[in-house]
């Protein structure tokens, strides 16, 4: 996996659903504008949800890995 830049990290890995995107959007919240986020998760379902998360919120999902033994969505603050 290449290395993206990040300016926040949110460690969600055995949360379910609605946990990581709930801890998402509360560090999201507090960063600037275009900052990047990146999650770590284990719940599968989570791959689905930040893609309806990055449509419903207007943040850009940047890219979702399948990686460090769970998911790694990393998104942009709009």
């Amino acid at each position: 996996m290449d290395v993206l830049e990040f300016d926040s990290e949110v460690d969600a890995r055995g949360l379910n659903c609605p946990l990581p995107i709930l801890r998402a959007k509360k560090a999201l919240a507090s960063m600037d504008k275009g900052s990047i986020l990146k999650v770590l998760a284990t719940d599968p379902g989570s791959v689905r949800d930040f893609q309806a998360f990055a449509r419903q919120t207007g943040n850009e999902l940047v890219r979702q890995i399948e990686a460090e033994g769970g998911w790694v969505h990393i998104l942009r603050r709009r």
